[in-house]
């Protein structure tokens, strides 16, 4: 270390390494990584040491699903309160999904709007995703030569009118567009002919809303993508899984070499129908919370690698949206801030370890879309942490959380882990769950 012009050392007896979790320094300078020794390697005369004690540091969580709605719908959440949140969180790299914005991000027009509004709002690194439409083919190559990460599509309606689905012929032809370029689809994968059978009963009942959203919906959905990412030989992601009647699909296409991944949500992995109070919409997702049976087997797919990863799909609103009519109440729930301490939870309790969740929430959602800065503390990656009590706990209230506005499905819990601060290309961004000033950069896919 001493003939290195280190400016920064982090101390730990547990630092999460791709190789396992071992007592370390990591020594970084100009925001990179530059060596991971061992614990008691000498500090550099000038280097400034951190030392956690027996506090864990795991890289940074990246967050390849998040909704911040800026500009346009900016009273249900923005880059700065979102960002807040993330850094407080432990999440040091998210990226924005291209609708519930004004203007969506389907050109290349809209995606510079996006970037300008974001450039000095962000705590953490920002990155975009494109949409794919049914009547913007052309802008899609362009998008992707202007740095997003993939495009997203509904299968079925997506709740605002601006990002109208695809149906299968209009799959059919943005997959090829967007394999013919080598870029990636990511997909909500549910059929709308199931939804549009399924009962729907207006009123507080969780049971009614569970069954207006059948898990054929995405089992069908979900079949119908392999068959067109087999015959193209197309790379597809399938977003926020919640059905584990789809998995033996999955995990058969990925046998047969379709190129497909999967994530779900801490939502999915944490909370149960059972529990859901009848009226109580801030647990109204799409597709839903299923049964704790159901959880079970997705918990079973994390740990034989049928699902790749777990990301947030925080999808906020104002209160006043979340009525307690499930039929009509906005669906979506927010979990930046409380994704790692709610999976860890969860996770310790099946006995599945934080190396574990360091791979779903860090290094998987990094791989899927290609940042290879990110997502492990090795040498040459960016220099982003995350320090954790993992055996504190701490009961969840609202309006401690950063983001806009303050309604959870949490709120009441006691979770497992505490995030003690986070880092950011070696400059703390949050710390005891208190962000600093905006020093985020945006984003470019880079291949």
């Amino acid at each position: 270390m001493a003939d290195v012009a280190v400016e920064l050392v982090l101390r730990s007896t547990r630092v999460i390494t791709p190789e396992g979790t071992r007592a370390a320094s990591v020594a970084v300078a100009g925001g990179k990584i530059t060596a991971v020794l061992a614990y008691e390697a000498e500090v550099p005369a000038g280097a400034r040491l951190e030392d956690f004690g027996d506090d864990v540091l795991l890289p940074g969580l990246v967050d390849t699903h998040v909704h911040v709605n800026d500009p346009g719908r900016t009273e249900w959440e923005g880059f700065w309160t979102a960002t807040r949140a993330a850094a407080a969180g432990g999440i040091t790299t998210i990226l924005d999904m291209p609708l519930n914005s004004l203007p969506p991000t389907t050109t290349t027009d809209n995606l510079r709007v996006k970037q300008e509004v974001a450039r000095a709002k962000a705590h953490v690194d920002v990155g975009f995703w494109g949409g794919a439409l049914p009547d913007n083919v052309k802008d899609l190559a362009p998008l992707h030569d202007a740095g997003v990460y993939g495009f997203k599509c509904f299968l079925s309606p997506s709740g605002v009118d601006e990002f109208p689905e695809l149906d299968q012929e209009q799959l059919a032809t943005s997959l090829a567009e967007i394999t013919g370029f080598g870029g990636l689809l990511i997909v909500h994968a549910e059929d709308p002919h199931h939804l549009d059978a399924a009962p729907v009963v207006p009123g507080p009942k969780y049971a009614d809303f569970l069954a207006s959203r059948p898990r054929d919906a995405e089992n069908t959905a979900i079949g119908n993508l392999i068959a067109q990412a087999k015959r193209l030989n197309a790379r597809v992601h399938v977003l926020h899984l919640s059905s584990s009647d789809a998995l033996p699909l999955i995990a058969a296409a990925k046998a047969e070499g379709v190129r497909i991944t999967v994530e779900s949500c801490p939502h999915y992995l944490t909370l149960t129908a059972e529990e859901v109070p009848d009226g109580a919409s801030e647990f109204k997702c799409c597709p839903p919370i299923r049964e704790a049976a159901n959880q079970d087997l997705l918990w079973d797919a994390l740990a034989d690698g049928t699902i790749d990863c777990i990301v947030s799909d925080h999808s906020p609103s104002t209160a006043d949206l979340k009525t307690s009519d499930f039929s009509t109440a906005w669906g979506g729930i927010s979990s930046l801030q409380l994704g790692l301490p709610a999976i860890w939870t969860e996770a310790r309790r099946r006995g599945r370890t934080l190396e574990d969740v360091v791979r779903w929430m860090s290094a998987a959602p990094a791989e899927l879309a290609g940042l290879s800065r990110k997502g492990a503390i090795e040498v040459g990656r960016d220099a982003d942490f995350a320090v954790l009590a993992p055996e504190e706990t701490f009961t969840v209230d609202p309006a401690e959380l950063h983001h806009r506005n303050r309604v959870t499905a949490y709120a009441g819990k006691t979770l497992h882990g505490v995030v003690k601060s986070t880092w950011l290309r070696g400059t703390q961004i949050a710390d005891h769950g208190t962000p600093t000033e905006p020093t985020g950069l945006l984003l470019e896919r880079q291949n």
